[in-house]
């Protein structure tokens, strides 16, 4: 009896843009080219999108607050978003993968996930498919991206880091257990500032260390997440690449350090979160027709209200109202409130395709 054949080693390539937004706009704009560039609101309560690599150099970062992003590099300079522009650029970029593999699951408007074990110009090597994507990448838009190329998607995201900006780097099975294994536990996609914390209170701060760890122990101080921790240690990841995979809700959560009893100091305390929900909806170019507010008590017991509208969203300024609306009937408080959430959900693009789900905290 012949023994059935083992399906064949996959093939995963993560594309990353560099810089994606700065970078359309270095591009269009001669003037920029150079020089520290944030893409974002310059306004007190304004947060970078984006920055360019000149920004960086000085520790500015997505999401970071402007006025902490200006205090780090006086000469910075703002420029607000242009996200339609940025919708087409990424159509453009989804249309060169399209010409390697139908297996595409995109994160954002600049990053996604190849599987091109199977792909339509019959290239036996997944590195030369990355290369030749990030070279038309380059002569359709005139900017750079970073591959990685692994056999899985946990290995291909850490590749596509290693070489940033305009890189690419291959992390073969032979490689793969000792790349991870050498890897501060804070660089792995999926372990967040929180989890880290956690992981180094545990003594856990390397790949080696998380390998040494028992499945029952990680289960335990991680729950769910244990099992995925306890493989990716070991270089395994069995994800599929999702191709059109629909993304139901984007959220965002805070818990407080001290509990809120007031109304001001709640809705103080929900704009941050409002900001990067609405953040998260214009990098990904979606938008959602539902609006839920969560509020979690100091005992832990926890309410609901959610609103749904018959258009989407349209404006940071109009999800803000509505949490508002939802945040007031709480009021008066039967006891303290330890954490705010709001989702928004009923997500669509405003045009037909539907993008991935994201994670989010805050």
């Amino acid at each position: 009896m012949t023994e059935p054949a083992s399906p064949p080693q996959r093939k995963i390539i993560h594309i990353d843009m560099d810089a994606f937004f700065a970078s359309v706009e270095q591009r269009d704009d001669p003037a920029l080219r150079g020089l520290p560039v944030a893409v974002g609101g310059s306004r007190e309560r304004g947060v970078v999108a984006a920055a360019s690599y000149e920004a960086r150099k000085f520790g500015v970062h997505s999401a970071m607050p402007s006025v902490t992003a200006r205090r780090k590099c006086p000469d910075l300079v703002f420029v607000k978003p242009r996200f339609e522009v940025y919708k087409a650029v990424s159509l453009q970029i989804r249309a060169i993968f399209a010409l390697h593999t139908p297996v595409i699951e995109p994160l954002s408007l600049d990053e996604a996930y190849l599987d091109v074990t199977e792909n339509l110009q019959a290239i036996a090597s997944a590195t030369e498919i990355a290369e030749r994507i990030r070279a038309d990448i380059r002569a359709v838009t005139g900017l750079t991206a970073s591959a990685g190329v692994s056999y899985n998607k946990f290995l291909a995201k850490l590749a596509s880091d290693h070489r940033k900006p305009d890189g690419l780097f291959v992390i073969t099975p032979r490689m793969g257990p000792g790349f991870v294994e050498e890897l501060p536990v804070g660089r792995f996609h999926g372990v967040g500032p929180a989890t880290t914390t956690k992981m180094q209170a545990l003594g856990i701060h390397t790949g080696l260390d998380l390998r040494a760890q028992p499945l029952a122990f990680l289960q335990q101080h991680f729950g769910k997440a244990g099992p995925y921790y306890y493989w990716i240690a070991r270089g395994i990841d069995e994800r599929p690449v999702r191709a059109n995979r629909e993304r139901k809700s984007v959220g965002a959560e805070n818990t407080f350090a001290a509990d809120l009893n007031s109304l001001a100091a709640a809705r103080e305390a929900l704009q941050p979160i409002i900001d990067k929900v609405w953040r998260h909806c214009e990098t990904a170019g979606i938008s959602g027709r539902s609006v839920t507010l969560k509020v979690k008590y100091a005992d832990f017991s926890q309410v609901t209200r959610s609103r749904t509208g018959g258009a989407p969203v349209a404006s940071r300024a109009e999800l803000a109202e509505i949490s508002d609306a939802l945040l007031v009937p709480v009021f008066p408080v039967p006891r303290g409130i330890r954490l705010l959430g709001v989702t928004l959900s009923a997500l669509g693009d405003g045009t037909t395709a539907v993008e991935p789900q994201l994670r989010l905290a805050v």
